[in-house]
């Protein structure tokens, strides 16, 4: 079995995520009336988040091939784990 932690983060893909979108990031800043006790919802609004932030300019989008490779490197993402980290800094 193939070891894919990264910095102590699920994967490479979790771990860069989390650090180019999320670092110094705080919820309540993004997201109003948000349940911060329910993890998956956090989970759920960060990757609609993270998608927004990268397919934000006018020419990208999710079927190009950029984006189509974004979208694969999205998929790997652990974002419940992201959830957690960002719910015990709030």
């Amino acid at each position: 079995m193939k070891d894919t932690t990264y910095n102590g983060w699920t994967n490479y893909a979790t771990w860069r995520i989390n650090l180019e979108i999320f670092d110094n990031f705080y919820p309540s800043d993004y997201f109003s009336k948000l349940d911060f006790e329910d993890i998956q919802d956090l989970a759920d609004s960060l990757k609609d988040h993270a998608e927004q932030v990268i397919f934000e300019c006018g020419d990208c989008n999710s079927s190009s091939l950029a984006g189509s490779y974004a979208m694969a490197f999205l998929a790997d993402v652990n974002w419940y784990e992201i959830a957690e980290h960002i719910a015990e800094k709030k």
